[in-house]
């Protein structure tokens, strides 16, 4: 490696990537763990309709901070 680069690199969760930019645009938000709010607990995709991906996995939650949105989860689909 270059003198310039670290030897160690710190591992982020997809929650905690997006709570740090939210926090550049000015926007308070907390992090969740997987599995620990009711959000996660129900169907992300209505299987009545073909086009919708039958594999979903749940990245996290983020608790926004002073807005009308509560909670926004993330998700990966295919």
């Amino acid at each position: 490696m270059h003198d310039k680069e670290s030897d160690t690199f710190v591992y982020k969760t997809w929650p905690e990537k997006f709570s740090e930019m939210l926090a550049e645009i000015g926007v308070e938000s907390e992090t969740k763990d997987i599995a620990t709010d009711d959000l996660e607990s129900g169907d992300f995709y209505s299987r009545y309709f073909s086009q919708t991906p039958r594999m979903v996995t749940n990245k996290g939650c983020l608790e926004i901070k002073n807005t009308n949105i509560d909670v926004v989860q993330i998700i990966q689909k295919g």
